[in-house]
This record gives C-alpha cells, structure tokens and sequence, in this order.
C-alpha cells in the first residue's frame, strides 16, 4: 500500500493479508501469555494481561499522536510504509523468545504423523472437551451475555458528528483522548483490582458503568451546555471516564480467559474465547442496531436517542443474576482452587 497499490481491490487485499498477518502473531503472542499465567495466581495473571495490554495502549497514544501530522505532513504512502517497517521491528524480538523444545513423545502428539485433516479433526476435538467442560462452559457463556449487551455508539456517532458538528480533527484528538484513558484503565486495574475476585470485579464496574453511561443523556438533551459544560469538553470527559471503566472491566475476562485455558490448547481456546467475546459484541450491535431502528433514530433524527441510552443502559444490568457462573474463589488460588457454582 505504501508503493503499488493503487485500486480498491488490491487496497482490499493488501488489507486482508495484514489482518491475517496480525491475527497470527496475536495468537501466538496469546499462547505465550497463556502459558506463563497457567497455574499462576489471579494477581500474578493480572499482571501480565496489564503488561500486555499497557503496552497496547501506550503504541496507541503514540499512533493517535503523530499518525495525523504524518500524513498532513507527509502523505498516506509514507504512513503506510511506517506501519509495515515497524512489524518488522517486531518480528526481530523473536530471537529473544527462550522455548523449551517438546520431547519426542509430546512432539508426537502435537503433530501427528497422519496427516492436516486428522491433525486438525484432533484439535477440534480438544477444544470441545475442553469447551464443554463447566468450568470454562459456563464462564464463557457468562462473557458472551456481559458482551452481548445493545450498543448504541453507532447512534451517537451520527449525533456528534451530523447533529452536534464535530470535525475529524476532534474526533482525532478524542481517540488520543481515549488511548489515554484505555492505559489508565490497565494501570488502575493492575494497581488495585487484579487481587479483587472476579465477580466483585464485574458487579461493581457494570453498575458504575450503566450508571455512568446515562450521562450521555445530558449532552444529548443539551443539559451539559446548560451547566456550562460545553459539548466538546464534556464529550472528551465523558469518552475519558468511560473508557478507563470499560478498559478496567474488560481486563478481568483476559484473565478469566488466559486462567481457563488446559494444557495443549492454549492458543487456539484463548482465541476461541475472544472471539466468542467478540461474537457477543457483534450481538449486542446487531441488537443495538435493532432499536435504533425500532425507536426511530436515524442520522438525522435524534428525537429518540436519550431513549435508546437509557435503554442500552439499563440492559447491561441483565446480566448481573448470572455472576454465579463465574469461578468463586480466592483471587490467589490457582487454576485447580477455583470452583463454578
């Protein structure tokens, strides 16, 4: 993209290849977080999904901070160009990765000599045991209903940027804003909750966060220009409050995740599991979608937007009676300690 590219299709293409290229190294990367937290503490794990997703946070900034001047200054090429030098940067650190070599016995079993298909019926049939297991069923299960939620971000996107005028150029700085706010949320986790159980965890950060969540209400009604808040300051500490929440709560189902994951698994089950999460926030859009249109809101009509707030609000409370199919147990205990009611 950066020199030959130059029609939508190839643009497309070249677009593909990079997302199959990231997902690859994300789950390798996974796996090895995987392995270092398996029989670790709760607070240990914390720590390295902190570590992990801290520094995901931090390259964020920095990308928010100088991707808009590069290309002002620069061009679109030459950003593209940056962005594909800096993984190779990356790829370099793999000589640094100290791994044990597998035994002729284990080597035997992690690839049979039967050939692709046999191989992969095998680790499809893993993951099902291990799936289908209750104390990672019904977790699992948990995180998808948390995550499948209504949304109504699509809405409030229309509003601010058809109905209230906001320019790229803010809405830049918000994500920098945001980028921000998502490190604070990992440092406040890392601080203070990655020792707190994990139901307490999602109680208390799904109550503050549907709370909090209505007070885009206010700058929906207009209420916040009333108070002397003008729309811009209030939208970046709106963006700044709920972002840091929704970072510390989010943290926890890594975790719980990372924690769940047996033996022999652990890279293809942490990805099945984030992408079953991520499956629950396709289904909380889609269902957020569904009352966008129910309720009338559109980009140009936002007579019933504060209601969809509410709505979406008060529904991510739905899944607080569930909490029993979290694992009960000290945040110390390790993988073996933990129970499901």
């Amino acid at each position: 993209m950066a020199t030959v590219v130059d029609d939508k299709y190839s643009a497309a293409l070249s677009i593909i290849l990079g997302s199959l290229a990231v997902a690859f190294s994300d789950v390798v990367v996974d796996s090895m977080v995987v392995e270092r937290a398996r029989g670790e503490s709760q607070s240990t794990s914390g720590s390295l999904q902190s570590l992990c997703w801290g520094s995901s946070a931090f390259g964020a900034i920095v990308s928010a901070y100088f991707s808009g001047s590069l290309v002002d200054t620069y061009g679109v090429r030459f950003v593209f160009g940056v962005t594909a030098f800096l993984p190779l940067m990356t790829s370099a650190v793999a000589v640094l990765v100290n791994e044990q070599r597998l035994c002729s016995e284990e080597r035997s079993i992690s690839l049979p000599s039967s050939g692709l298909i046999e191989s992969s019926k095998q680790q499809i049939r893993q993951i099902w045991t291990a799936v289908k297991q209750p104390n990672i069923f019904l977790p699992t299960l948990f995180i998808f209903l948390w995550q499948a939620t209504p949304q109504s971000d699509s809405a409030m996107f229309y509003f601010v940027t058809n109905k209230i005028g906001f320019t790229p150029e803010f809405l830049g700085r918000v994500t920098l804003v945001t980028s921000v706010a998502s490190l604070l949320g990992v440092g406040i986790y890392n601080s203070f909750l990655k020792a707190v159980p994990l139901r307490k965890i999602f109680f208390v950060t799904t109550i503050l966060g549907s709370v909090l969540g209505m007070t885009q209400v206010l700058l929906v009604t207009g209420l916040n220009r009333k108070l002397g808040i003008s729309d811009e300051w209030f939208s970046i500490g709106d963006s700044l409050i709920l972002t840091v929440l929704g970072q510390a709560s989010f943290m926890p189902v890594l975790v719980l995740a990372a924690r769940l994951c047996p033996l022999g698994v652990e890279a293809t089950l942490f990805a099945t599991l984030m992408s079953i999460s991520n499956a629950g926030s396709v289904a909380g859009g889609l269902v957020g979608a569904g009352l966008t249109q129910f309720l009338g809101v559109t980009k140009d009509n936002f007579d019933n937007l504060a209601l969809l707030i509410v709505i979406c609000n008060l529904s991510s409370l739905l899944p607080l009676p569930l909490l029993g199919l979290l694992p009960d147990g000290s945040p110390d205990a390790d993988n073996g300690q933990t129970k499901v009611d």
